[in-house]
C-alpha cells in the first residue's frame, strides 16, 4: 500500500512539474512578442513569429530632370522573417523637385522624347518620320507620338518619369501612371490643406466666420464707399458675394486699394494683396464673387460702392482659434436666451450686420470700424417659436453602436467636445452653457461659451455639471427665422469625452459623402 501510495504520488509531482514549465514557456513566449525570442527547453529552441513591418525611408534620390521640375524618390525596406506577410502600403514614394530653369531653347520634355525616335524604323517599316507629341490618346503617361505630317500615332512605351500628363492639367507621370503631389509635396499622397490652411488638417484649428452685411445708405443721394467689415490677418478660405448692382472694393491694411477704388472698376481676373491671391469675378449681371485661399498676411477691409439702396452682401472666413474670439467678441447668434429673439434681417446662421454713420468718400484718413452693429429690439417669444414636450419621463435610450455614431456624426451640424458650465430648466426645455474646448465637425461659427439646448426637462441625454462631454448638435432656426439655437435631438448623442472617444470621432472623418 505505501509503494502504491508513493507512486501516485511521484505521478502528481511529475504531472504538476509538466503543468509549471508549459506554463513558463508560453509565458516566454508571450512576453517575446514583437521580437524575435528563444526559449530553450533542454535541447530543443521554439521560435516566436514576429510581425513583419516596414524599414526607415531611404534618403531623396537625385532629380530626374536637369532643368524646370522633375521627380524624385525614396524607398524603404520590408523588414520580413519566416513565413511573415508583405508589408502594407507602398514601398517607394515619389516628390516633386524643382531644378533651375530650362532654356528658352530646351523645348518640351515630351516633344524631346519623341524627337529621339526621328528617323528610325519601326515594325520593319524601312520610312523614315518626324516625329511630334500626339495627346488625344486614352493614357496621357504613354509617349504617344504623331507622324509628322501624316495622319497616324505611334505609342513608344511609357513617357519618363517627370513628364507633364498634360499641359492643362495638373500631374506628372510616374510609372506610367498620372500622380498628383499633395500639400506635402509627395505624389499621390492625396494630402490637401483644410479650411484653416493646415496640411492634412480636419479642420479643427479654426472656425467659421459667416454674415450677411445689409447696410443702408446714410442719405438720400449718397454715393461713396461703405464699409462692410474687416478680415483679420490670418483668415483662409475667404469668400464674398453680392448679387446686386453694387460694387465691391478691397482695402489694404496700408489705405491702399487692391482692387476697384478710387472711383475705377477694375476687371475680373486675379489680384495680389495681404500675402494672399484674390479671385474676383464678375458676370454679365454684375454679380461679383471675391475668393481667397490665404491665410492673409495684415488686414484687409471689404467695402461696397453701391449703385442702389440696401446692398445685401454674404462673406464667410475661417479664423484660427487664437484670434477668433479677439474678432468676434463673446457674442454669438446661436447664444439666446430663452424667450428672447431678434428682430430685422437676419440669416440662416447669424443676425445681418448693419452700418451706421455716414462714410465720406474715398475713405478718410482714420479708418472707422469695419463692421458696425445695430443694437437688436427685444420682445418676449410666444409660445409658438418653442418646441413643445408634454407627458413623464420615460427610459432616456443612448445611442449606441458605431452604425449609429456614424450617422449622427454626418447629419449633425455640430461635433465639439464641451465642457457643462451650468444647466438650467427653462419652460419645458433644458438649457445648457458650455466651454467649447474643441471641435471635430462645425458647419457655423462658433464661440468659446455656447448654449446649447436639450428639447425637455428629462436631461436627456443626461448631462452633469463640470464634466466634459462630446455632443452631437443640430442648428435650430424656426419657421419664423426669430430663433437660431443648437439644438441637442432628444435620445442625441452625449459621451464622455475621453481619449477613445476622441480617436472614434476621428476615424468617422472623411465617412460623410
Amino acid at each position: 500500500m505505501d509503494f502504491q501510495t508513493e507512486w501516485r504520488r511521484g505521478r502528481l509531482r511529475s504531472r504538476l512539474l509538466l503543468v509549471l514549465l508549459t506554463a513558463a514557456l508560453g509565458f516566454q513566449v508571450r512576453a517575446g512578442r514583437g521580437r524575435r525570442s528563444e526559449v530553450r527547453l533542454g535541447a530543443r529552441i521554439g521560435r516566436q513569429a514576429v510581425v513583419t513591418e516596414w524599414g526607415s525611408w531611404g534618403p531623396w534620390s537625385g532629380c530626374s530632370s536637369t532643368c524646370g521640375e522633375g521627380v524624385s524618390f525614396r524607398t524603404r525596406t520590408c523588414v520580413r522573417f519566416s513565413d511573415g506577410e508583405e508589408c502594407p502600403g507602398e514601398q517607394r514614394q515619389y516628390r516633386l523637385c524643382s531644378q533651375q530653369p530650362c532654356s528658352p531653347n530646351a523645348g518640351d520634355f515630351r516633344a524631346m522624347q519623341c524627337s529621339l525616335y526621328n528617323r528610325k524604323p519601326i515594325l520593319g517599316n524601312r520610312a523614315h518620320y518626324q516625329w511630334v507629341p500626339f495627346l488625344g490618346a486614352p493614357n496621357p503617361c504613354d509617349l504617344h507620338c504623331l507622324a509628322d505630317g501624316h495622319n497616324f500615332y505611334y505609342t513608344f512605351g511609357r513617357a519618363l518619369d517627370g513628364t507633364s500628363c498634360h499641359p492643362q492639367a495638373e500631374g506628372v507621370c510616374v510609372n506610367g501612371g498620372c500622380l498628383v503631389a499633395g500639400c506635402d509635396g509627395v505624389l499621390g499622397s492625396g494630402s490637401r490643406r483644410d479650411v484653416c490652411g493646415v496640411c492634412g488638417g480636419r479642420n479643427d484649428s479654426c472656425y467659421l466666420e459667416r454674415r450677411v452685411f445689409q447696410g443702408r445708405l446714410p442719405f438720400p443721394g449718397f454715393f461713396g464707399y461703405i464699409n462692410v467689415t474687416r478680415i483679420p490677418a490670418g483668415a483662409t478660405s475667404i469668400r464674398v458675394t453680392d448679387s446686386s448692382r453694387n460694387y465691391l472694393a478691397v482695402l489694404a491694411a496700408d489705405r491702399r486699394y487692391l482692387l476697384n477704388g478710387d472711383w475705377l472698376i477694375d476687371a475680373p481676373g486675379v489680384y495680389a494683396g495681404a500675402g494672399t491671391t484674390l479671385h474676383y469675378s464678375r458676370t454679365y449681371e454684375n454679380h461679383e464673387t471675391l475668393e481667397a485661399e490665404g491665410p492673409t498676411a495684415e488686414e484687409l477691409h471689404i467695402l461696397v460702392l453701391p449703385q442702389e439702396q440696401a446692398p445685401s452682401i454674404e462673406y464667410e472666413f475661417w479664423l484660427p482659434r487664437g484670434r477668433y474670439g479677439d474678432f468676434h467678441g463673446v457674442s454669438s447668434p446661436l447664444r439666446q436666451a430663452e424667450g428672447v429673439a431678434m428682430e430685422g434681417p437676419a440669416s440662416p446662421v447669424s443676425a445681418a450686420h448693419r452700418q451706421t454713420g455716414p462714410q465720406t468718400p474715398g475713405i478718410p484718413h482714420s479708418l472707422p470700424p469695419a463692421t458696425q452693429t445695430s443694437k437688436p429690439r427685444l420682445h418676449i417669444q410666444t409660445g409658438r417659436d418653442t418646441a413643445q414636450h408634454t407627458g413623464t419621463c420615460g427610459v432616456c435610450r443612448a445611442a449606441k453602436g458605431k452604425t449609429r455614431r456614424a450617422q449622427l456624426y454626418c447629419s449633425s451640424d455640430f461635433v465639439f467636445r464641451v465642457k457643462i458650465l451650468s444647466r438650467v430648466v427653462q419652460g419645458s426645455e433644458t438649457r445648457l452653457e458650455v466651454q467649447v474646448k474643441q471641435t471635430y465637425k462645425n458647419r457655423f461659427g462658433l464661440v468659446h461659451r455656447e448654449f446649447v439646448w436639450l428639447p425637455d426637462t428629462c436631461a436627456c441625454p443626461p448631462v452633469l455639471e463640470h464634466r466634459e462631454y462630446v455632443l452631437m448638435a443640430v442648428q435650430h432656426v424656426n419657421h419664423e427665422r426669430t430663433l437660431n439655437r443648437i439644438l441637442v435631438p432628444s435620445h442625441g448623442y452625449a459621451r464622455l469625452w475621453s481619449p477613445r472617444e476622441d480617436r472614434l470621432l476621428r476615424e468617422l472623418d472623411g465617412h460623410c459623402r
